[in-house]
Order: C-alpha cells, then sequence, then structure tokens
C-alpha cells in the first residue's frame, strides 16, 4: 500500500497550489491524514493535518490562514490547498497516515509516508 502525493509545481510568489494525495486504504476515514515537507538541506516539517472525519485541522503557524487541509473519504483522497505562496514554501511535500486520534504533529506517530511532490515558488 502506498500513498501517491500529486499536484506539485512551479509557481509565482502569490499564486496557488492545490496538492492531492490518492490513499488506497482499505479503512480510510479510520486514519488521522498529515502534510509535511522537506527544503533542500532541512529536516522534514511538520505542515498540517487532519481529524478522520475532516472536521478538525491543525497547521504550522507560517501556514495558517494561508493553507487549508482537507479530505474526501469517498475519494480516499486528501488534499493540500495553498494560497499566497511565499517562495519559503518550496519544498518536496508529503503526506501520511498515522493512527492516532487526534490530528499531530509529530513525525513519529505517522506510519506511512507517501513519496513527496516537489513545490517550487519563485520570487
Amino acid at each position: 500500500v502506498q500513498l501517491q502525493a500529486s499536484g506539485g509545481g512551479l509557481v509565482q510568489a502569490g499564486g496557488s497550489l492545490r496538492l492531492s494525495c490518492a490513499a488506497p486504504l482499505r479503512t480510510f476515514s479510520s486514519y488521522v491524514m498529515g502534510w509535511f515537507r522537506q527544503a533542500p538541506g532541512k529536516e522534514r516539517e511538520f505542515v498540517a493535518a487532519i481529524d478522520k472525519h475532516g472536521v478538525s485541522a491543525i497547521y504550522q503557524d507560517s501556514v495558517e490562514g494561508r493553507f487549508t487541509v482537507s479530505r474526501d473519504n469517498a475519494k480516499k483522497t486528501v488534499y493540500l490547498q495553498m494560497n499566497s505562496l511565499k517562495p519559503e514554501d518550496t519544498a518536496a511535500y508529503y503526506c501520511a497516515r498515522s493512527r492516532r486520534f487526534a490530528p499531530a504533529r509529530e513525525p513519529g506517530v505517522y506510519d506511512l509516508w507517501g513519496q513527496g511532490t516537489l513545490v517550487t515558488v519563485s520570487s
């Protein structure tokens, strides 16, 4: 079973992108889903996470108000809408699955990761 992230690309500062993560998990709606990113030369960092029902979400402070995480349990897909993009948002973005009850920031509680999709924001 793999998670497949897509939707990355090159965008100018101030622009928008929508990332998708297809998660063909038999019990997709049982999992918290998260987004992380890793810029060149930096450690992977938390971006956003959403609860099993798509009701509750948490965000990294730097993306709060610009990014929105959502999910469609029928399609087994989680999304990351990114608006007002900045050059510092440039990174490879990863989706991941957690068995935790509530959305979490710690990478260690996510047990299944997808391959990244690259987002490049030009100034």
